[in-house]
């Protein structure tokens, strides 16, 4: 029965697994990569952009690769309905940008960062979005949960566990931008939803006068 209920439609799993196996490549390959597409303040202040995205696909070490890649499952799974390929990897990219450039602005003293987890932040904020969308009321308790996580997190610092796991500090203010970035993502899709039925029902009403 659990399988039933997983989203298994080819759309619906495609873009998740793309990115898993990116950052599987990515690991793979670290020694020979990382210091070409990690997230690097100074590197991007000279005009090296693409970091803005790549950092997120890197990781410190395999124990941060599982946690995240463990994520991204689970919100497949959560979630996996919402997503189409091109779905997926707009809210990727917005989201990686967000998360890039409240880092960039806001933290200039977190020089270096890889991880999913901010996107992944954003990602997860969207989907309960549409969870409550679409009056699925679990929507709402899963905007509570990661804010409640945000502000300890924002309050207390990170878990020191997690810190000794992944062989590095949790950056805590990737996490905050990426819930940002998920919220943003949520007005701007909202306001294109009611412009497209404010549209909808303009037409029928012309529709409606014509005959």
């Amino acid at each position: 029965m659990l399988v039933k209920n997983l989203p298994l439609k080819f759309q619906n799993f495609t873009s998740p697994l793309i990115i898993l196996l990116i950052a599987l490549f990515a690991s793979f390959f670290d020694k020979q990569i990382s210091n070409n597409f990690i997230y690097d303040y100074n590197l991007i202040q000279q005009g090296e952009y693409w970091r803005l995205i790549t950092g997120h696909l890197l990781h410190t070490n395999t124990a941060h690769l599982l946690l995240n890649g463990a994520a991204i499952i689970l919100l497949w799974a959560l979630h996996g309905q919402y997503y189409s390929i091109k779905s997926y990897f707009l809210i990727f990219i917005f989201s990686a940008l967000v998360t890039s450039f409240g880092l960039y602005n806001f933290s200039p003293e977190l020089v270096r960062y890889v991880g999913l987890s901010g996107v992944l932040h954003g990602i997860f904020i969207l989907g309960a979005c549409l969870d409550i969308k679409n009056n699925d009321k679990t929507g709402y308790l899963l905007l509570l949960g990661i804010t409640v996580k945000i502000i300890h997190e924002q309050v207390f610092g990170a878990s020191t566990d997690v810190a000794k796991l992944i062989d590095a500090n949790v950056a805590i203010d990737a996490h905050l931008w990426g819930a940002i970035s998920g919220l943003l993502a949520c007005i701007i899709m909202l306001a294109i939803a009611r412009q497209r039925s404010n549209r909808v029902n303009e037409s029928a009403t012309l529709k409606s006068k014509k005959q």
